[in-house]
């Protein structure tokens, strides 16, 4: 959210993570849910000196400066101890769960279809992702891409670095992937209107659809978007278009694929945990009646490829 806001505006939100992934963590083991956490690579350190000292060399070159988190922005975080941008216990704390894995969401939260950086800037940033990672004793095999920007030269990147998976996009052309300067109002209007009303169909993905080569693209199907007191009124709708996607998914033995950002749950925490908590409930109902079952991206991956 760096890019977008500050801490007065966001803050709170965010330092909210490191109360809301224990809670999450919590319900999931409750409800037997597995589940991915695409992690930023600058949050695993614990100091600013580590961190400083794993940034890659080959930085990237965004036409825009504010996209970049090396111009300037180091000055402004502490030297420890900063609960808006360091959280190695919260990785650890995930790591205590089986049924979760951690994947990356790049090193510097980068953005591959914004002007002015190349696919070797990317390539480095995921090798600084990856290594710190393996650091820390973990393997990554899971990426989700910053604001959804990705294309076929970058997927190669993530093939040739041992990634397996990746987090694409629906199919309809309201989520087709665009840099910041090509979005429109229109587009992110409808897409809102989608999370209540069903405008782009159930987005659920079939095991043939699925089947490629590696890495496989594991789409998205729905945002989780948080509770807003403003759009109380229409809490229901959101909840029925969620359950009746999974509902078709889970009939047609399909895959469904919901996401969201920690920070998201980070205000009106007791109404998204709620909300949630249906969710998983209706998870629990579609998995003893159709068998619908619970996967992390990479285990799916693995089911899909016939690795055991």
């Amino acid at each position: 959210m760096r890019d977008k806001h500050t801490v007065e505006t966001y803050g709170k939100n965010v330092a909210a993570v490191h109360t809301v992934i224990p809670k999450l963590l919590e319900k999931f083991g409750q409800y037997r849910i597995h589940a991915t956490f695409a992690t930023v690579g600058l949050i695993f350190f614990e100091s600013k000196n580590e961190l400083i000292e794993n940034i890659p060399a080959n930085k990237p070159k965004y036409f825009d400066d504010n996209l970049s988190p090396y111009n300037g922005y180091f000055s402004k975080i502490g030297e420890t101890r900063d609960a808006y941008h360091y959280a190695p216990q919260l990785i650890k704390k995930i790591r205590e769960y089986p049924d979760c894995e951690i994947g990356t969401h790049t090193f510097s939260h980068y953005y591959c279809l914004e002007g002015g950086q190349t696919i070797q800037e990317f390539e480095d940033d995921l090798k600084s992702a990856i290594r710190i990672a393996e650091k820390r004793g973990i393997k990554l095999l899971s990426l989700v891409f910053p604001r959804n920007q990705f294309n076929d030269e970058y997927i190669k990147v993530c093939n040739k670095l041992g990634i397996i998976c990746y987090r694409g996009n629906q199919r309809s052309w309201l989520y087709e992937a665009r840099n910041n300067k090509d979005e429109s109002l229109f587009r992110r209007l409808l897409r809102f209107v989608d999370s209540y009303i069903n405008l782009s169909g159930h987005n659920c993905y079939a095991d043939s659809f699925l089947k490629k080569n590696l890495p496989i693209d594991v789409p998205a199907s729905r945002f989780l978007r948080p509770y807003s007191k403003k759009l109380k009124l229409l809490e229901g709708l959101r909840l029925k278009r969620i359950k009746s996607d999974m509902l078709y998914a889970a009939k047609n033995q399909m895959t469904y694929h919901l996401w969201w950002h920690p920070h998201n749950f980070g205000v009106n925490q007791t109404e998204n945990f709620l909300f949630l908590e249906k969710i998983l409930q209706h998870y629990q109902k579609l998995n003893r009646e159709f068998g619908f079952k619970s996967y992390t991206m990479s285990e799916l991956t693995n089911e899909l490829s016939g690795v055991r």
